[in-house]
């Protein structure tokens, strides 16, 4: 069996001809995430963060919620959905190899 060491993985993409872009990657148990609002409660906000990095994302230009953060915060919660449930299904699966590896 493997160990699969828990980490945080950040890339930074410096294009010559093009926008730089920077890519975080959680690749560990001990990421917290967290949300709430800011501003007197004017300003929602998500956030994940592990000991290495730290992702927050808010609303448009960091001012009221337009019917775009509403699209995309729909968006994140289908996606957090669809990773439990599949978080949820291989675990399972996992959970039966296991059970079967160690009967025989």
């Amino acid at each position: 069996m493997s160990e699969h060491r828990p980490y945080t993985l950040l890339t930074v993409l410096l294009h010559p001809e093009g926008d730089p872009s920077v890519r975080v990657g959680f690749h560990t148990p001990h990421l917290r995430p967290r949300a709430g609002t800011l501003l007197n409660d004017s300003r929602p906000f998500l956030e994940f963060s592990s000991a290495e990095a730290d992702v927050h994302i808010s609303t448009t230009g960091a001012g009221p919620v337009t019917q775009a953060d509403l699209d995309t915060a729909r968006e994140i919660f289908t996606a957090a959905a669809r990773y439990l449930a599949e978080c949820e299904r291989l675990h399972a699966v996992q959970a039966g190899k296991d059970a079967t590896d160690t009967a025989a």
